[in-house]
């Protein structure tokens, strides 16, 4: 795996060595793939599934009068799950500058859109700015790494990225949107279209465990939008915290919000890009050179890429 942590790159060179042993039939392969996506997936959520589940605990178990106010205990638990995620070397030091960067974003945003009432948090606890619990901030956190760590798992490549200056000026204009929109034209629809515009030819290329796959970048957007969609459904059930619709009893999360967390995926995608700059897939003449020594004892992500399975 292309700049996997020691963890990472230990459980990588397990998997290999026990399925390298495994009976190859067309059917195990396949389902092999499927079951590596899978687990993949889950690795490159941990962070996010880890603050979820404390969110979920906390509003089952929390005690209502706890010493402790329920926003600190989620801000602390959310700081402990971060530092064990460094510690562990889940995480790379060069990884958590892109988190925190999305940390500092994302609770920007959270100041301005609860002063204007398009969500909100129970005020209580001290660890707080304003309105805004910390814990908040973790939460765009979680987007960024798992952008990070999907990157790096699922050994990302692309043909016809758009530059990235370009992708820039797109997020930027989401981003100033995101706030602009309460008192003047609301861009969200032509933004829209400009990201089609800007991204519409691109093609990811992911490998799984041996075998490369391709997917329209676009799509990939969709999908971890509806999935961060489902996610905020949770949250809510969870009364971290509330649109004014459910402030009187909860109901599921508008789909419209869907469009909402496609136009941040850009944002979150041009963060990411400045850390791992896209390239494209590497060539079928060096993908299939023979390895020397040095390849080998390392194992090097094309090496393992070009070995067909059928």
């Amino acid at each position: 795996m292309r700049n996997s942590t020691s963890v990472e790159q230990a459980i990588d060179d397990l998997a290999h060595r026990y399925l390298d042993r495994a009976h190859r039939g067309p059917l195990r392969l396949r389902l092999t793939e499927f079951v590596v996506f899978g687990l993949k997936q889950a690795w490159a959520c941990v962070f996010g599934a880890a603050l979820l589940a404390v969110i979920i605990a906390a509003r089952l178990w929390y005690p209502d009068d706890a010493a402790l106010a329920r926003n600190d205990f989620l801000t602390i638990s959310a700081v402990i799950i971060q530092v064990l995620m460094i510690s562990f070397k889940l995480e790379t030091l060069r990884e958590l500058r892109v988190i925190v960067l999305f940390h500092a974003v994302g609770t920007v945003m959270e100041l301005f859109k609860t002063d204007v009432g398009s969500w909100s948090y129970e005020a209580e606890g001290f660890l707080r700015v304003g309105a805004v619990p910390l814990f908040s901030g973790f939460m765009y956190a979680a987007v960024g790494s798992y952008m990070v760590r999907v990157f790096r798992l699922f050994d990302l490549h692309f043909d016809h990225y758009p530059w990235r200056w370009i992708t820039a000026l797109v997020a930027a204009g989401i981003y100033v949107n995101f706030f602009s929109h309460h008192y003047i034209f609301d861009a969200r629809w032509l933004l829209l279209a400009a990201v089609v515009l800007v991204y519409g030819r691109c093609v990811m290329h992911f490998r799984v465990f041996r075998k490369r796959f391709r997917m329209p970048i676009l799509v990939s957007f969709l999908l971890v939008a509806l999935f961060i969609w489902f996610a905020e459904n949770i949250g809510t059930w969870s009364h971290a915290w509330l649109y004014p619709n459910q402030l009187n009893g909860w109901q599921a999360v508008s789909i419209d919000k869907l469009l909402a967390w496609f136009l941040l995926m850009i944002i979150s995608v041009v963060l990411v890009a400045w850390v791992y700059k896209p390239e494209p897939p590497p060539s079928r003449t060096s993908a299939t050179q023979i390895p020397d020594a040095t390849q080998i004892r390392q194992g090097h992500p094309d090496i393992r890429g070009a070995r067909p399975l059928d």
